[in-house]
């Protein structure tokens, strides 16, 4: 017999049993127990007894329950499960809930920009997001996220000292929010406000050493470095190909090719997702040759010294110049692309030469379409006298400028 809302609401578990069942029929019921009442629909589905949980009396009312049991009904007619239905219907609320919160709106920008960065970079900004922004804003809606909120955020990373980690935040808050403005979820960027908002982060450049007599003490001290031949090898190299570090350590036998002089580096290992060509000069071929009857068998050119299927660590180098005695305030790895650029400058090299092989951005859109091949033959031209100052420098001899008749 049927139910109605009058027996609903007086049912009540006897005293010598912990629970009442009363069926309405169609295999919906209300369950009753000590601590609430509960609707359940029993119901056959690829030959198994199944039960679905309905809801909660009285949030769901004698009427909703049966609605429910019509709507169950009907996707059973389909052969559909109403459970996996239900199960489905969760996840899809749950992922449209998600995708209105900051987090949501988060993810989807890192997903929409991944396929122009470099890994290392996106995984950079997957970490800041996660470490030091989510876990404070992420789980508010878009729509109710404030200055104030995103002030919040980055004044943690001021208050341990981190101040170029807290402008970065700030950064990537105000790339999320203008993410959020373009896909029409929120109408403006509330962190726009916090321009002026933080302490100003003081500029500290990458330690170098320009001076050519220097140079020259440098690169002797390089010579006599006593680590494995790998290391030495890489040390060696570094001056004169004055690639990114991360590019050097991952470079693979694939991507050199000794006859041609020339190291391909594909698109998806540099930072401007281009492809990067740097010409070898007489002096580094020769050093990559030696190089290849020891690792020309493997993947990489410079493998780490535990496992020949990964590269050398990502502090090999500055360690290595630790050890020939330079600090980390004199000197690092990323300090001979400063070094190049400084001194191929001062010796009359043109600018737009210089900056694609240090493989930095390209203003022009249209130019930088074909820029791996940009000004290719006075590049080639470039490194190698680039390498025979080196070595002049290394034997300590006055030398003559890097190019004569170089000058813009």
């Amino acid at each position: 017999m049927p139910l109605s809302d009058a027996k609903v609401k007086a049912a009540k578990v006897p005293e010598d049993k912990k629970q009442l069942k009363l069926s309405d029929g169609g295999g919906l019921y209300l369950m009753t127990t000590l601590s609430g009442k509960y609707w359940r629909l029993n119901y056959r589905f690829g030959g198994k007894q199944k039960t679905l949980a309905v809801g909660v009396y009285p949030s769901v009312s004698l009427k909703e329950a049966r609605d429910k049991r019509e709507r169950a009904r009907k996707l059973l007619e389909k052969n559909i499960d109403p459970s996996q239905a239900k199960q489905q219907e969760r996840r899809k609320r749950h992922t449209e809930e998600l995708a209105a919160t900051f987090e949501g709106v988060a993810r989807e920008w890192l997903d929409k920009n991944k396929a122009k960065w470099v890994p290392a970079y996106t995984k950079r900004m997957r970490n800041w997001l996660e470490n030091d922004v989510l876990p404070w804003v992420g789980s508010l809606p878009i729509v109710d996220i404030k200055a104030v909120d995103i002030l919040a955020v980055i004044r943690k990373a001021e208050s341990r000292g981190a101040i170029e980690t807290a402008h970065k935040l700030r950064t990537i808050c105000g790339q999320v929010l203008r993410y959020a403005v373009a896909t029409t979820l929120i109408e403006s960027d509330p962190s726009r406000d916090l321009h002026g908002a933080l302490e100003p982060v003081i500029t500290t450049h990458r330690a170098t050493i320009t001076e050519p007599k220097k140079v020259g003490e440098l690169l002797r001290a390089i010579d006599g470095f006593e680590g494995t031949f790998i290391v030495q090898c890489a040390l060696r190299i570094t001056p004169y190909v004055f690639t990114r570090p991360g590019e050097l350590r991952h470079a693979e036998w694939s991507e050199v090719a000794l006859e041609a002089a020339e190291w391909r580096i594909p698109a998806e290992k540099m930072k401007m997702k281009e492809l990067h060509i740097v010409p070898l000069s007489k002096q580094v071929v020769e050093v990559l040759r030696d190089l290849q009857a020891l690792t020309g068998a493997g993947k990489y050119v410079f493998p780490s010294i535990r496992s020949s299927s990964r590269p050398m660590s990502e502090n090999t180098v500055n360690a290595s110049l630790r050890r020939i005695g330079y600090a980390k305030d004199e000197m690092c790895a990323h300090g001979f692309r400063a070094m190049a650029s400084t001194l191929l400058h001062e010796h009359g090299w043109k600018s737009d030469i210089i900056e694609r092989q240090l493989a930095h951005k390209e203003g022009n859109a249209i130019k930088g379409a074909y820029n791996h091949a940009r000004h290719l033959p006075e590049r080639v031209e470039m490194m190698q006298a680039w390498a025979d100052y080196l070595d002049a420098l290394r034997e300590g001899s006055n030398v003559i400028p890097i190019k004569a008749g170089a000058k813009v």
